[in-house]
Protein backbone atom coordinates (compact mmCIF):
# COMPACT_ATOMS: atom_id res chain seq x y z
CA UNK A 1 0.00 0.00 0.00
CA UNK A 2 1.02 3.15 -0.94
CA UNK A 3 2.50 5.75 1.65
CA UNK A 4 -0.41 8.31 0.33
CA UNK A 5 -3.13 5.45 0.42
CA UNK A 6 -2.44 4.95 3.74
CA UNK A 7 -2.56 8.75 4.94
CA UNK A 8 -6.00 8.21 3.40
CA UNK A 9 -7.62 5.35 4.78
CA UNK A 10 -6.49 6.70 8.13
CA UNK A 11 -7.94 10.42 7.30
CA UNK A 12 -11.01 8.26 6.25
CA UNK A 13 -10.95 6.54 9.72
CA UNK A 14 -10.76 9.71 11.69
CA UNK A 15 -12.92 11.83 9.73
CA UNK A 16 -16.07 9.17 10.45
CA UNK A 17 -14.88 8.50 13.96
CA UNK A 18 -14.74 12.47 14.30
CA UNK A 19 -18.27 12.52 12.76
CA UNK A 20 -19.79 9.66 14.75
CA UNK A 21 -18.20 11.52 18.20
CA UNK A 22 -18.93 14.73 17.08
CA UNK A 23 -15.29 15.88 17.79
CA UNK A 24 -14.19 19.59 17.01
CA UNK A 25 -11.64 19.89 14.72
CA UNK A 26 -9.40 20.73 17.77
CA UNK A 27 -9.94 17.36 19.38
CA UNK A 28 -9.89 15.79 15.67
CA UNK A 29 -5.85 17.18 15.50
CA UNK A 30 -5.37 15.40 18.80
CA UNK A 31 -6.79 12.49 18.00
CA UNK A 32 -4.80 11.97 14.76
CA UNK A 33 -1.70 13.25 16.63
CA UNK A 34 -2.48 10.47 19.09
CA UNK A 35 -2.67 7.32 16.82
CA UNK A 36 -1.26 8.24 13.68
CA UNK A 37 1.58 10.46 14.51
CA UNK A 38 3.84 7.49 14.30
CA UNK A 39 3.46 7.26 10.46
CA UNK A 40 6.15 8.27 8.06
CA UNK A 41 7.42 11.78 8.92
CA UNK A 42 6.28 12.53 4.62
CA UNK A 43 2.96 10.77 5.15
CA UNK A 44 1.72 12.20 8.63
CA UNK A 45 1.63 15.95 7.00
CA UNK A 46 -0.78 14.61 4.30
CA UNK A 47 -3.43 12.69 6.79
CA UNK A 48 -3.31 15.96 9.15
CA UNK A 49 -4.32 17.82 6.27
CA UNK A 50 -7.07 15.93 4.77
CA UNK A 51 -8.46 15.62 8.19
CA UNK A 52 -8.31 19.31 9.60
CA UNK A 53 -8.51 20.75 5.40
CA UNK A 54 -12.08 18.71 5.54
CA UNK A 55 -13.40 19.38 8.62
CA UNK A 56 -12.68 23.33 8.34
CA UNK A 57 -14.21 23.52 4.49
CA UNK A 58 -17.01 20.56 5.81
CA UNK A 59 -19.94 23.89 4.45
CA UNK A 60 -18.27 24.58 1.44
CA UNK A 61 -18.04 20.97 1.11
CA UNK A 62 -21.22 20.15 1.54
CA UNK A 63 -22.77 22.90 -0.37
CA UNK A 64 -21.04 21.63 -3.63
CA UNK A 65 -21.84 17.79 -2.42
CA UNK A 66 -25.61 18.99 -2.40
CA UNK A 67 -25.49 20.68 -5.78
CA UNK A 68 -24.28 17.72 -7.67
CA UNK A 69 -26.11 14.92 -5.94
CA UNK A 70 -28.95 14.53 -7.36
CA UNK A 71 -31.87 13.16 -5.62
CA UNK A 72 -29.25 12.52 -2.53
CA UNK A 73 -29.08 15.40 0.61
CA UNK A 74 -25.73 15.08 2.36
CA UNK A 75 -27.40 13.22 5.26
CA UNK A 76 -29.15 10.98 3.79
CA UNK A 77 -26.02 9.77 2.72
CA UNK A 78 -24.61 6.89 4.18
CA UNK A 79 -21.78 8.35 7.03
CA UNK A 80 -18.62 6.31 5.48
CA UNK A 81 -19.79 7.39 2.17
CA UNK A 82 -20.30 11.06 3.17
CA UNK A 83 -16.86 11.02 4.89
CA UNK A 84 -15.08 9.88 1.53
CA UNK A 85 -16.75 12.13 -0.29
CA UNK A 86 -15.92 14.93 2.30
CA UNK A 87 -12.23 14.06 1.91
CA UNK A 88 -11.96 13.64 -1.99
CA UNK A 89 -13.43 16.88 -2.34
CA UNK A 90 -11.51 18.68 0.25
CA UNK A 91 -8.82 17.62 -1.86
CA UNK A 92 -9.90 18.59 -4.87
CA UNK A 93 -11.03 22.07 -4.96
CA UNK A 94 -9.69 23.30 -1.71
CA UNK A 95 -6.13 21.33 -0.94
CA UNK A 96 -2.99 23.05 -2.34
CA UNK A 97 -1.31 19.96 -3.10
CA UNK A 98 -3.36 19.18 -6.24
CA UNK A 99 -2.63 16.00 -6.62
CA UNK A 100 -3.93 14.63 -10.11
CA UNK A 101 -7.75 14.47 -10.08
CA UNK A 102 -8.27 10.77 -11.33
CA UNK A 103 -5.97 9.58 -8.62
CA UNK A 104 -8.10 10.94 -6.35
CA UNK A 105 -10.98 9.55 -7.47
CA UNK A 106 -9.34 6.41 -7.89
CA UNK A 107 -8.34 6.59 -4.23
CA UNK A 108 -12.10 7.54 -2.83
CA UNK A 109 -13.36 4.54 -4.83
CA UNK A 110 -11.06 2.21 -3.82
CA UNK A 111 -12.08 3.18 -0.04
CA UNK A 112 -15.39 2.89 -0.82
CA UNK A 113 -14.70 -1.06 -2.07
CA UNK A 114 -13.10 -1.43 0.99
CA UNK A 115 -15.04 0.05 2.94
CA UNK A 116 -18.55 0.75 2.09
CA UNK A 117 -21.51 -1.10 0.06
CA UNK A 118 -21.21 -2.89 -3.21
CA UNK A 119 -22.78 0.26 -4.85
CA UNK A 120 -20.76 3.08 -3.01
CA UNK A 121 -18.06 3.01 -5.68
CA UNK A 122 -20.22 3.80 -9.04
CA UNK A 123 -21.92 7.04 -6.97
CA UNK A 124 -18.87 8.13 -5.78
CA UNK A 125 -16.98 7.80 -9.18
CA UNK A 126 -20.08 9.65 -10.62
CA UNK A 127 -20.93 12.59 -7.99
CA UNK A 128 -16.57 13.40 -7.83
CA UNK A 129 -16.69 12.97 -11.50
CA UNK A 130 -19.69 16.16 -12.00
CA UNK A 131 -17.19 18.05 -9.14
CA UNK A 132 -13.66 17.76 -10.54
CA UNK A 133 -15.11 20.90 -12.59
CA UNK A 134 -15.03 22.74 -9.34
CA UNK A 135 -11.08 22.66 -9.13
CA UNK A 136 -9.60 25.58 -9.37
CA UNK A 137 -6.59 26.38 -11.36
CA UNK A 138 -3.56 27.20 -9.33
Amino acid sequence: MSKRRLAREYALQTLYITEAASMSVSEATLYANNFYGNMEEDTFPFCKDLVNGTLICKKEIDKILSSYATNWSVERMSAVDRSILRMATYEIVFSSDKAPIPAIIDEAIELAKKYSTDKSGKFINGLLDRIKAERKNG
